[in-house]
């Protein structure tokens, strides 16, 4: 078996495995873009009403609608997080003490000097709960983030898959074309090389 021989074998292998490689990208992309979206709607958000500024803002055209794919998810993560600095004075979460702050009970700012926070009954330092908004803030959003993101990397794979799956195509095509040509050429060389063909016989 020649060297060319083995480059042609080697495009069908090639082309197969290209093949095969991008019906499971598609498979898997098409799978986990499902996976996404049904998850999304199992947690049964829902968007406020339009007179609501951040649903004004993001979401308007969603306005009373459940949450049920990746764009609506980031989006409620805006939402969310505008709730969250409209409820803590503008601060984030590096920006305000841990503790409830006993000259100023009312700045969310709060403190983290345990001496100068404010005391509950048993002489411990009250947590600045405006701060631990944040905390449930930051888990939810993360997760309707990671929801987007996992959509768009479902879509990636699909449009690998695609991408995959005509390349394997273009090799198994290209290997086809090698293999119909050579015996065409050995047919031309053995006609060269005999000389005219003898006449057919007559009765």
């Amino acid at each position: 078996m020649n060297g060319r021989r083995y480059w042609e074998i080697g495009g069908f292998i090639a082309g197969i495995v290209l093949v095969v490689f991008g019906a499971v990208a598609i498979f898997m992309g098409a799978t986990g873009f499902t996976t996404t979206r049904d998850s999304i709607k199992q947690e049964g958000i829902t968007f406020g009403p339009k007179s609501d500024p951040a649903v004004a803002k993001y979401a308007s055209q969603w306005a009373g609608q459940q949450v049920t794919n990746g764009d609506q998810a980031r989006a409620f993560a805006k939402i969310m997080r505008m709730h969250t600095l409209e409820a803590t004075g503008g601060l984030t979460y590096s920006q305000m003490g841990r503790y409830q702050s006993a000259a100023k009970p009312n700045d969310q700012a709060g403190t983290n000097d345990q001496k100068a926070a404010a005391k509950d009954a048993t002489g411990q330092p009250i947590a600045n709960a405006a701060r631990n908004i944040w905390v449930t803030e930051t888990a939810l959003t993360t997760a309707l983030n990671v929801s987007y993101m996992a959509e768009r990397l479902s879509v990636f794979g699909v449009v690998v898959g695609v991408a995959l799956l005509l390349a394997g195509i273009g090799f198994l095509i290209l290997a086809f074309a090698v293999f119909g040509r050579e015996p065409q050429e050995k047919k031309v060389q053995v006609a060269t090389l005999g000389g005219a063909p003898a006449p057919p016989a007559t009765t």
